[in-house]
């Protein structure tokens, strides 16, 4: 059974909007930019995503915590988000998977979170105010005068110029094997991935299909990544802006140049972007959730997608285009985002690297988009011959 005492608790965004509803998880404060996700399931998977660090989750589906919580489905290490906002927490959790309550594992993991607020209404402010700082103060941290919440969220840290995949990152490196997975002959490629908030579906995709994966920190270096003398090369999805990824957009720039096949999501593909030349921007609110229509250019399909980012390419969307680092040839934007036309992948003419703004491991659904990691190692294959 669920739940700790609920004491009251406040969400405070920073143009003076506040709602008030009871704690969820631990009590106390906790400070992050305010963001919605519209997935109808796998609420564990949303929190253990390490994209989500520095940001305060709304979850517009309204019931959240009735399966419960287990060991199995945690997609990193731990808990990321920096606060979590329910409408109807469940009561009890009930699933033959369950292990233990959400708000158990909120408060065990020093998770603040708030309930019984009005989601919908709140998605709605932010869905057309934009993504926002904000804050959840419960318990003793509620009862303080409004105005002066409301100064300390103005006080706080923007997403925009955030540096935070390496404090997601693992430190050191480790190995994914496809045996592991039931795969029974040797490897058909290795591959290392550069782990800037890799989350665990995503190596076992690969090694579901062979693939050995070798995972190492943020800050690796070319050298080392040439050490395990990969077939290919992978960065990850991951929190904060893409603009602070410098290290990474040289790292990836020499890969490119010795053309070793490259294959990016989510942050990886802002970092193939900002390698081939392109800018990146905020979005207003972003796309998270597991139900964001996506039109794959190449076979006209249009897959439902996983999604959480902030950011986008600033890359023309129709036609071919020659890289702005003429260098690497030309490039085509692949994928298209059909709620607003945001770029949602990259496709390089002249050497062999592509890109997606989207999860394809998909741990809670949807599978449109598995096809990838096939088209990846094709690639690799390709590359070897």
């Amino acid at each position: 059974m669920s739940h700790s005492t609920s004491s009251p608790a406040v969400l405070v965004l920073e143009d003076g909007k506040v709602f008030r509803g009871t704690s969820y998880g631990k009590t106390g404060s906790t400070l992050g930019e305010a963001v919605f996700s519209t997935g109808m399931t796998g609420y564990q998977e949303t929190l253990t995503d390490p994209s989500y660090a520095g940001q305060i989750v709304v979850q517009t589906a309204p019931h959240i915590g009735n399966t419960g919580v287990n060991s199995e489905d945690a997609e990193s290490r731990k808990i990321w988000v920096a606060g979590y906002v329910v409408r109807d927490a469940a009561r009890r959790a009930s699933n033959w998977r369950s292990e233990r309550t959400l708000d158990e594992e909120l408060i065990d993991q020093n998770i603040i979170g708030i309930q019984g607020i009005d989601t919908r209404a709140l998605t709605r402010h932010l869905r057309s105010a934009g993504s926002m700082r904000s804050g959840i103060f419960s318990g003793d941290d509620a009862r303080r005068p409004e105005a002066e919440l409301i100064e300390e969220v103005k006080n706080s840290e923007q997403m925009k110029g955030r540096k935070l995949a390496e404090s997601v990152s693992v430190d050191s490196a480790f190995v994914v094997e496809p045996k592991d997975f039931g795969w029974a002959e040797e490897p058909k490629a290795t591959i290392v991935a550069v782990d800037l908030g890799i989350k665990a579906m995503t190596p076992q995709r690969f090694a579901e299909r062979g693939v050995r994966v070798h995972v190492v920190p943020a800050d690796t270096t070319l050298e080392e990544i040439q050490s395990y003398n990969p077939d290919g090369f992978f960065m990850s999805n991951g929190p904060g802006d893409p603009a602070t990824a410098d290290a990474q957009v040289d790292l990836l720039r020499s890969v490119l140049k010795n053309k070793t096949p490259f294959f990016g999501i989510c942050f990886g593909n802002q970092i193939l972007g900002r390698a081939l030349g392109f800018g990146t921007y905020k979005l207003p609110f972003g796309h998270r959730g597991i139900n964001q229509p996506v039109l794959d250019k190449l076979t006209g399909k249009v897959e439902i997608t996983a999604q959480n980012h902030g950011f986008a390419v600033d890359a023309p969307v129709e036609g071919k285009t020659t890289a702005p680092i003429a260098e690497f040839g030309e490039i085509e934007v692949s994928h298209v985002g059909l709620n607003d036309q945001v770029v949602e992948g990259i496709r390089c003419l002249d050497i062999p690297a592509f890109s997606v703004q989207y999860h394809p491991e998909a741990a809670a659904g949807p599978h449109d988009s598995a096809y990838l990691f096939d088209r990846f190692i094709d690639l690799m294959l390709e590359n070897k011959n």
